[in-house]
């Protein structure tokens, strides 16, 4: 008699998610370095009307880091071969771009750089997506809300971009 059938066995997503969450945490620890939104560089910048409050970022940001690392687990586990490592590659790509954006784009002190890496980061979105919709499709709708607020975050960018030409 068995106690625990083996469609009760652990799949392994726990392991992949909990991986993803670390490199999630890095990423958004290393872009975090980067912010100064304090600094007078930025808040000399001419910003739009509606641009969202400072606490909006930090608000927004958390649960979008949350739903990324549940998505990328739960679409790792679900790969094998080179699905899995097209999909883990396309995975550190995209947190690379997303933590780089905030180097960009405070550290250099440049809005044109930012909107260059906000419109790569929106490719990269693109690309994650497409890959995780091969794995699963749950997990990649999850990842909408994620590469909407980037869209949003490249509008921003732009219109900063706009309203300050020497920045």
């Amino acid at each position: 008699m068995r106690l625990i059938s083996e469609d009760a066995r652990p799949s392994g997503r726990a392991a992949w998610t909990a991986g993803s969450a670390v490199a999630v945490a890095a990423a958004a620890t290393a872009g975090a370095r980067a912010v100064d939104a304090d600094s007078t560089w930025y808040r000399s910048l001419d910003k739009p009307a509606w641009q969202p409050p400072g606490w909006t970022f930090g608000a927004v940001w958390t649960p979008l880091y949350a739903t990324i690392a549940w998505s990328a687990g739960r679409a790792l586990s679900g790969t094998r071969g080179r699905q899995r490592a097209g999909l883990a590659a396309a995975l550190a790509a995209n947190l690379v771009l997303n933590a780089g954006w905030n180097h960009a784009f405070f550290r250099r002190r440049s809005a044109r750089a930012g909107l260059v890496g906000t419109l790569a980061l929106g490719l990269s979105n693109a690309h994650l997506v497409r890959r995780v919709a091969a794995a699963d499709r749950t997990a990649a709708a999850a990842l909408a809300p994620y590469a909407a607020w980037c869209l949003f975050a490249t509008a921003l960018n732009l219109s900063l971009v706009r309203r300050n030409p020497s920045a």
